[in-house]
């Protein structure tokens, strides 16, 4: 499904700003894989995203998605096959629209916004009467006098109402307190699964990179160190992953983040 074969990316080369990124760094995903990550800031997580999503070219190396080279496809090209949620809810909706609007946009996948029908109401008023938020009676109101929470739980209906070919959840819930985190979490859970959509999902949290999905990632300074599933996986404590990253990185995780969520 997803195939990176060997990128690398370099800001600002040649100056005293130089960063290296990304190096050399190769992964491939099976339909249906649903992918955790996790690293310390600068690890390259987000940069990994942004690579995918066509933010910026890679400086070498490919990337194919359903076997199509997507690597020097532009952002909004892209985004028609890949969905994707950042930390911040306020990003993903427009907040002077409203639900119903943001809504039609969505099932547009991109187009203009249309005249919705009575039909394509009723269809938005079911997906959202799903999320349990009570979004169904809300409509007519505009995105931006929701919560955080409810915000994030729409922008992933509207990323997923077609249910795209990758989705990116780069730490989606760590701007929410945790029992709203904990919600929008398992409706990430549920659409995920009904739809089998291929996801990689960037977390700061040790037991959720462990728990959710089938396959947990560990990045540091643009590698990816741990690539680790199935049996081994499933056996795996938090104390292991840390052994795990001392042993990849050669130095132990000390992002304060990451150990005081364990």
């Amino acid at each position: 499904m997803l195939k990176i074969e060997n990128i690398s990316k370099t800001f600002n080369p040649g100056t005293i700003n130089e960063k290296v990124a990304l190096q050399d760094l190769s992964l491939h995903l099976a339909p249906g894989d649903f992918v955790t990550i996790i690293g310390s800031n600068g690890a390259g997580k987000s940069t990994l995203f942004n690579a995918i999503c066509g933010s910026f070219f890679t400086d070498s190396g490919s990337i194919y998605l359903d076997g199509r080279n997507i690597t020097f496809l532009p952002e909004y090209q892209r985004s028609r096959q890949i969905g994707r949620l950042f930390q911040d809810p306020m990003r993903g909706s427009a907040p002077h629209m409203t639900i119903e609007e943001n809504l039609s946009l969505a099932a547009a996948s991109g187009g203009w916004l249309s005249h919705v029908t009575r039909a394509e109401k009723a269809a938005f008023r079911e997906k959202l009467a799903q999320l349990d938020m009570g979004l169904e009676d809300r409509m007519k109101q505009p995105v931006g006098l929701l919560s955080g929470g409810q915000r994030q739980a729409l922008t992933l209906m509207m990323a997923t109402f077609k249910p795209p070919k990758l989705l990116l959840l780069d730490e989606h819930t760590a701007a929410l307190d945790p029992a709203t985190a904990e919600k929008v979490l398992e409706i990430t859970r549920r659409t995920v699964a009904e739809n089998r959509i291929t996801t990689l999902m960037v977390t700061h949290n040790m037991h959720q990179a462990l728990e959710l999905g089938n396959r947990t990632l560990m990045m540091d300074s643009g590698h990816i160190i741990l690539d680790v599933s199935g049996a081994e996986r499933s056996g795996m404590t938090v104390d292991d992953l840390l052994a795990k990253f001392k042993s990849g990185a050669g130095k132990a995780l000390d992002n304060d983040r990451i150990l005081l969520s364990e």
